[in-house]
């Protein structure tokens, strides 16, 4: 059992469950934050300490939304240790000059804009407990790095996290707060089990990828979470090994 208390975005399915889950499992207070109350409360029934976990229905692309969730983990728990901004959505996968301003805006909104606005809050409460300072960890997605086709909305807001992710890293450090982000490619969640059926791939054609277990996408959020603060993973890259991303293109 440990003191320490994080928040999950997007914890009701996917990497975000199984983060929750290590978190749990690890003696983390945990504050679960999603849109669907079901899927979080269905995430709680999974825990190893369910009495420690707290859902809270959250749209992190609304400011009113968010700021409420970091006043209801302060008042619920008294300070806040990690933040991992995991929550995300995509664009359907057409070609890009058929997307419509409206699709390209949701993903921004609940991708990037989403991540500023927690990150915000959770300056706010760690640069002023005590003991000070805290981390906070962001979901990069492979996609940080190399685009799949038919991706741009996705793609470039999880460009725009490395951004964030340097900036907050910067700007943190005054106040004891570390950032790192962890780059996932291939885990088996619901988003991902296409890639067993067949994906586009850059040369046009359309193949089977391999996929590893969300668990070890977990723990290795975990491990990140348990550094001390004056240690930090920047950036991590966790995937199947065998996933086309070294090369890809």
């Amino acid at each position: 059992m440990t003191n320490k208390v994080a928040l999950v975005t997007g914890a009701g399915s996917g990497v975000g469950r199984a983060v929750t889950l290590a978190f749990a499992r690890a003696g983390y207070a945990v504050a679960l934050a999603g849109r669907r109350i079901e899927a979080l409360n269905e995430t709680i029934g999974l825990a190893a300490n369910p009495g420690r976990l707290l859902a809270v229905p959250t749209d992190v692309s609304d400011p009113v939304s968010v700021n409420a969730l970091f006043e209801i983990v302060k008042e619920r728990f008294g300070r806040l240790d990690v933040l991992f901004n995991n929550a995300g959505v995509n664009a359907p996968g057409v070609p890009l000059e058929e997307l419509t301003v409206e699709q390209w805006q949701d993903v921004v909104d609940v991708n990037l804009t989403g991540p500023f606005l927690c990150t915000q809050a959770a300056f706010r409460i760690m640069k002023d407990q005590d003991p000070r300072g805290g981390r906070i960890i962001n979901n990069g997605s492979v996609s940080a790095t190399a685009p799949r086709p038919n991706s741009a909305p996705y793609t470039a807001t999880k460009h725009a996290i490395t951004g964030l992710t340097k900036s907050t890293s910067l700007d943190g450090r005054k106040y004891d707060i570390a950032c790192g982000q962890i780059d996932i490619g291939n885990a088996a969640t619901d988003m991902a089990m296409r890639m067993t059926k067949g994906v586009p791939q850059a040369d046009g054609s359309v193949r089977v990828e391999p996929v590893m277990d969300v668990a070890h996408v977990g723990e290795a959020v975990l491990n990140m979470a348990n550094l001390p603060l004056d240690v930090n993973v920047q950036f991590m890259t966790i995937m199947a090994t065998k996933m086309p991303l070294v090369g890809r293109g």
